[in-house]
């Protein structure tokens, strides 16, 4: 097959359309065409009185090797590359011991999947609850009921991208294509075919509660065991090697392989892990807010007269301003059409995320507007001290709130200003339980604040409206990433922990569902290579 990359066409284009531009980039003649398949399609809506489509496309004609000779210099054809996904061990007829994954976000998932269908037969331990109870656990606490410290959005099956707008893009490096499995993987599962070529593809939270049941019933029936409400209260080590777990029943589970994939909210797993003497580091995240605007405003600003085209959906941005503080301030995890959701694990702090449906059909388009923090500058001294840092913030988010789990909001036209904000606007709030009316200012650091409100204005200019009074913040923001690493070295194992392999964004090595499903993967080959005593290939690293 050829790969053509780069061929653009009219929004309004049909596939007939498609067929000639093909033919015409390739000079051939219609009958010399056999088949061709979308590999990817983006859009470039820079102008929008003029919006086009982009495609990558794999191509098959009568004589594939005569036209890529007549375009060997031409960088946009090339062979279509090989994107299936091979496995890189099986398990032995009997085996000694089984691997063990603590969590069942996108990157354990991925991992327990990958292991089972290598024959390695995992137990996969979940803290939280299956993903239907853990939906009517959250489901709850946004209707103000009591806040389930092991069953929110951040623990339970599905991990915190369940609650999400279930975004399947990432800027990770992936030469061996694990991306390309993830997403069939989620399509065998029952996600819509599209996920494979668009690219910004989602899912939102209704499609990924029957997609992540498919894939646990696919790990169990390969050999596989998942235990949930089932949390790693210690680590059995002998000397520099893994040996085990011990559970939050007492009971302990014994293996020198276990994958740590417990996401970026599992603090209590992070203070024990150090406390056993698990080499962690801090790392940079960030902290902010999240904006609120009319859907139909991006929708205009981004698309113009095109707004409401069933190709385009509702319109998404992607934002950044260096400010005059050296601090950089960025749109993060932008729902179109979606929700700002609360997203506490611990009681008596208030956390916001995002969270959008496969329809993205809500009134409001919300983001995350943060501003990157690091050790060094903002929290030094010691390796879990970003985790304190986020606990201060999100509790003083909760006081601001009314100290029932309603979030502190402001006015953007009121929070530039530097004055309280009394009264709503056109934008009402999506946030439930509830906001309280305040003034931001007094729940992040001075820096914080100082970038954002430079930041909006800048960001208005390239989103006409971006800055108008009507606009609403909603924090705190703290979750972004994990403020910790847990260092690995190239055989994926912890540097001082043999058979401990670090994993996903709590291990501080994603970012969201896709890399982190990715990073699953990675981890699994290197579980099941150590486990037959093989090295980790350098070009899989």
């Amino acid at each position: 097959m050829i790969r053509i990359n780069e061929l653009k066409l009219p929004l309004n284009h049909s596939e007939a359309d498609l067929s000639a531009a093909i033919c015409a980039r390739l000079k051939l003649q219609p009958e010399q065409l056999l088949q061709f398949s979308v590999f990817k399609r983006g859009v470039d809506a820079r102008k929008k009185t003029d919006i086009q489509l982009t495609y990558s496309l794999d191509v098959d004609t009568d004589h594939n090797a005569r036209v890529l000779a007549a375009f060997s210099k031409d960088e946009q054809i090339r062979p279509a590359p090989d994107t299936s996904y091979k496995f890189v061990a099986k398990a032995p007829a009997q085996l000694s011991e089984r691997p063990i994954v603590i969590g069942l976000g996108p990157c354990g998932l991925f991992a327990g999947l990958l292991l089972a269908e290598m024959g390695f037969n995992p137990i996969i331990l979940e803290r939280g609850k299956e993903v239907r109870e853990r939906t009517k656990d959250t489901f709850g606490f946004w209707r103000k009921k009591p806040l389930n410290t092991e069953s929110n959005v951040q623990f339970g099956e599905g991990g915190a991208g369940t609650f999400s707008d279930g975004k399947l893009y990432s800027q990770v490096k992936d030469p061996k294509h694990y991306g390309r499995k993830v997403m069939s993987e989620f399509v065998k599962a029952g996600a819509p075919e599209e996920i494979m070529y668009v690219s910004k593809p989602h899912i939102g939270t209704f499609k990924l509660v029957t997609m992540v049941e498919k894939m646990r019933a696919r790990i169990i029936e390969l050999g596989g065991e998942i235990r949930f409400s089932t949390r790693v209260d210690d680590i059995l080590r002998d000397g520099e090697q893994l040996t085990g777990v011990r559970l939050s029943d007492g009971s302990e589970l014994h293996s020198r392989y276990v994958v740590l994939a417990v996401g970026h909210s599992a603090r209590d797993t992070f203070e024990m892990l150090y406390q056993r003497g698990v080499y962690i580091e801090a790392k940079p995240f960030s902290v902010g807010f999240r904006i609120e605007h009319r859907q139909s405003m991006i929708d205009e600003c981004r698309f113009g007269a095109s707004a409401g085209h069933p190709l385009l959906g509702a319109a998404d941005y992607k934002l950044v301003h260096h400010g005059s503080n050296n601090r950089t301030v960025y749109s993060f995890c932008m729902c179109p059409g979606g929700t700002v959701v609360a997203a506490a694990s611990e009681e008596g702090r208030v956390v916001t995320n995002g969270m959008s449906q496969y329809s993205r059909n809500e009134r409001n388009a919300n983001s995350a507007i943060v501003v990157g923090i690091d050790p060094e500058r903002d929290y030094p001294g010691h390796p879990l001290a970003g985790i304190e840092l986020q606990r201060k913030l999100e509790a003083q988010a909760f006081v601001l709130g009314g100290s029932n789990y309603d979030a502190p909001a402001q006015r953007v036209g009121d929070f530039l200003a530097g004055v309280p904000s009394t009264e709503l606007g056109d934008v009402l709030p999506s946030y439930t339980p509830g906001v309280k009316l305040t003034d931001l200012s007094n729940v992040l650091p001075d820096f914080v604040i100082a970038a954002i409100r430079e930041a909006i204005p800048a960001f208005d200019k390239q989103i006409k409206g971006f800055a108008r009074d009507e606009g609403l913040l909603t924090g705190v923001e703290t979750r972004t990433s994990s403020p910790i690493c847990i260092k690995r070295g190239p055989d994926y194992q912890s540097l001082n922990t043999r058979g401990l392999f670090p994993a996903g964004e709590g291990a501080g090595y994603a970012g969201g569902i896709l890399s982190a499903g990715i990073d699953g993967i990675k981890v699994a080959e290197a579980v099941a290579l150590a486990m037959l005593g093989q090295p980790v290939p350098t070009g899989r690293r």
